[in-house]
């Protein structure tokens, strides 16, 4: 009798799971590291879920077909299938619903079923057994169908399982399946109707599964590292292209509020790195170049700035990724000139921004199957207020760890295009990567000035009163679903369209970092009252642990990096003319106030130190400035900087030279005769003014080769003025007698004064760019 389909029935036999293994966790010393493991937890947790929830047994109605006799002999011969395929389309008959009619039943039924088994990789996890068996009831499988209606029908196994895969048995009227190993196999059961003889043949395929977590964990790897790597391109090619226009910016900065907050978005959307722009601002706080209102105003620039990576990363330029790069890479090793180079640069950087992208969406989406690391995921669901501040806390963690807003969006991003995460989550957590951006700032704070430590204490509080008001009004004004509205919402389903979700997350980013400086805009002054009033001066009086504000985060970005050691090295020039002064006052004293010599004295020292510590921190960050990736021009002005604070620091030295001259003749009762300690007083004047002029062109940015002429002139007369001075003493000694320490003090001075006149000379060739 024909064949005819069998009706669509399903069944969901429950099986046994396994406990999941615990993991050891390795803490590693750096963050990118530990963002790497906690991306890469719910892969390991995953994979210790080596049981599947449920097994799955389908009639569907595609899939039934009439047997062919010899089936069995050739059940792995692709052309019996297809024969019998044939077979069951010319044979087949069905009811108008469907459903065999009486009279009708065949006289043998075929069903293929496909049962897929997917446990973790034994030689990934070292376990030492195979998950437990699984029981189907066969019972329960044909209770309900019409061949088998009022009576037992009897099963048997035709034709078993490959058993280095699964070992297959009846037991009684349950299917026992005990998994042994990793592949596909398949399984062929016979159920007669003793009664009508009525015959179902079921074909189950079986395949024990494993997800390549080791493949995973590498895609997941590079993609961060290849993403990271763009990111730093990209940065270093915009600086190169904007060059000495983003310094100049930097340096004409003001105390106008939406001027800092411009300056901010700019420098950051050319750095990508607001917690580099913070580092900076702290840094200039700290050498009071700048005033804590203006950071305060930078600050708030710079979070509107970090979200340009986000409206970036929504761009699709998949097709031209690989094009990108290549040619990029072309302009970039065999181009000519800097600026070619400095294009091709940031070309690169936003090529393998979008790589890297792709490569952490494919290393997520081969976990978006596995049940655990799907229950993990459900646990950040921003459905709740609790869930809000529960997902924020999470992004706020992850990027404390990266130190990298912009790497943590784009990573959530990754999360919400393939479906692992819904868009209420992924917006929750950009509002906590915002908050964690601020950890970079604190660190740098740490042994800088109070007002340092306030643009930094300004950086969190900021950050984190936005984040609580937005989550307190997340929920009751539906915040996603207005992005949701805005960007377009999917008619079926009534959420966001899955296609335009990373546009959704960008304009969250953005409209977070907006909104929260529009708020905090009107009080910009407010806020440094307050941060002045609660962020009290602790007294101190020496100098802090740190003198500048050059940090090791600044190396990043050489463009700005150099504006802030030649901010540090013109302080020093400022220390260095503050130091001569100080000498100068003790000349002047006879000696006799023995407090005020004390006093003048101690502070001398004090500032020579300074230049001292100046120095060794300018010599460190610019070494580490001219080791890394620059352009020609930042490496000639870096190591004209370098040039300078050896300079300047010699003549610091050369100041206290003359200082220890004078203090040894007070101590033996001595003093110099008046008529040459007039004329050494006029002397030391013009070396204040000489090195005055030379550090006001370096501070003003006049052009370098127009201090040379000013330097040759006002240092020739240092030279002059010296020359005389030691040739009419020279005179004198044949006609008076002096005390031989008078002698030797005053061919000291003197000889110091050239000396001064020498290493003034460098610095202005350094400023003219002499080589």
């Amino acid at each position: 009798m024909a064949g005819i389909c069998s009706p669509g029935l399903t069944r969901l036999i429950e099986s046994d799971t396994m406990a999941a293994m615990s993991l050891t966790t390795i803490f590693s010393r750096y963050g990118r590291s530990m963002l790497v493991f906690l991306l890469l937890f719910p892969v390991l947790y995953a994979a210790t879920d080596i049981e599947p929830e449920a097994a799955r047994l389908t009639f569907s109605d595609a899939s039934v077909v009439p047997l062919a006799e010899n089936v069995f002999a050739t059940e792995t011969s692709p052309e019996a299938d297809s024969k019998a395929s044939q077979s069951a389309t010319s044979q087949s008959v069905t009811s108008p619903s469907g459903m065999p009619s009486a009279g009708m039943l065949p006289e043998s039924v075929a069903s293929k079923h496909e049962f897929t088994k997917r446990i973790a990789n034994p030689k990934v996890l070292f376990l030492k057994t195979m998950p437990p068996p699984t029981r189907i009831d066969l019972a329960g499988v044909y209770e309900s169908h019409p061949g088998f209606e009022g009576c037992e029908p009897h099963s048997e196994i035709v034709v078993k399982s490959d058993e280095k895969i699964v070992r297959s048995k009846l037991d009684g009227r349950t299917l026992v399946l005990e998994w042994c190993g990793i592949g596909k196999t398949k399984v062929i059961l016979r159920t007669v109707n003793p009664v009508t003889g009525f015959v179902v043949d079921e074909s189950v395929e079986l395949e024990v599964a494993s997800p390549n977590f080791f493949l995973m964990f590498c895609t997941l790897l590079g993609g961060l590292g290849i993403f990271l790597l763009g990111m730093k391109n990209m940065s270093e090619g915009f600086q190169m292209i904007a060059g000495e226009r983003l310094r100049r910016m930097i340096a004409l900065l003001t105390d106008n509020r939406f001027a800092a907050v411009g300056v901010g978005v700019i420098t950051t959307v050319l750095i990508q790195s607001s917690s580099v722009t913070t580092v900076m601002v702290v840094g200039f706080v700290n050498s009071q170049i700048m005033a804590l209102s203006q950071g305060i105003g930078v600050i708030m620039g710079a979070n509107i700035g970090t979200t340009f990576i986000a409206w970036i990363l929504t761009m699709n330029i998949k097709p031209v990724i690989l094009p990108l790069i290549g040619i990029s890479a072309c302009f970039f090793l065999f181009g000519k000139g800097e600026r070619p180079r400095s294009f091709a640069m940031a070309g690169l950087g936003v090529g393998f921004i979008f790589y890297g992208m792709q490569l952490m969406q494919d290393g997520f989406s081969g976990m978006s199957e596995l049940p655990s690391f799907i229950e993990c995921m459900e646990m950040f669901s921003a459905r709740t207020y609790s869930g809000v501040l529960l997902c924020a806390l999470t992004g706020c963690v992850m990027t404390m760890i990266v130190q990298a807003s912009a790497a943590t969006v784009g990573i959530t991003i990754s999360l919400a295009s393939i479906g692992l995460i819904d868009f209420n989550t992924a917006a929750a957590l950009v509002l906590g990567e915002n908050v964690g951006t601020t950890i970079t700032a604190m660190l740098a704070s740490i042994g800088m000035s109070t007002n340092a430590r306030r643009a930094a204490y300004f950086h969190v509080a900021f950050n984190t009163i936005g984040v609580l008001w937005v989550s307190a009004l997340f929920l009751p004004l539906d915040f996603p679903g207005i992005v949701a509205w805005v960007v377009g919402i999917d008619p079926v389903t009534g959420e966001i369209m899955n296609s335009r979700i990373g546009l959704g997350i960008a304009l969250t980013h953005s409209l977070f970092n907006i909104t929260n400086m529009i708020v905090f805009l009107p009080f910009v002054h407010t806020a440094a009252d307050l941060l002045i009033r609660f962020v009290p001066d602790d007294g101190e009086s020496g100098p802090t642990t740190r003198l500048t504000g050059l940090n090791v985060r600044l190396l990043e970005t050489a463009a700005i990096s150099i504006e802030q050691s030649r901010i540090e090295v013109q302080r020093m020039g400022n220390c260095c003319r503050d130091l001569a002064a100080t000498v100068k006052t003790i000349i002047e004293s006879d000696g006799e106030d023995q407090e005020a010599v004390r006093k003048h004295s101690d502070r001398a020292f004090q500032q020579e130190e300074m230049l001292d510590t100046l120095q060794d921190e300018i010599i460190a960050f610019t070494s580490g400035l001219l080791s890394g990736n620059i352009s020609h021009d930042v490496a000639d002005i870096t190591r004209n900087q370098l040039k300078m604070a050896d300079e300047i620091e010699s003549i610091g030295d050369y100041l206290v030279i003359i200082l220890k001259s004078n203090l040894k003749l007070h101590d033996s009762g001595l003093v110099i005769p008046e008529a040459e300690k007039a004329e050494i007083l006029d002397l030391h004047r013009q070396t204040i003014a000489y090195l005055g002029s030379i550090f006001l062109h370096y501070a003003q940015r006049r052009p370098g080769p127009e201090v040379l002429p000013l330097e040759h002139s006002q240092g020739k007369t240092i030279n002059a003025v010296a020359k005389s001075i030691r040739d009419r003493f020279i005179k004198r000694m044949s006609e008076d007698r002096f005390d031989p320490q008078i002698i030797i003090a005053l061919n000291t001075q003197l000889n110091a004064y050239r000396r001064i006149r020498e290493h003034g000379r460098n610095v202005a060739e350094a400023i003219g760019g002499v080589r």
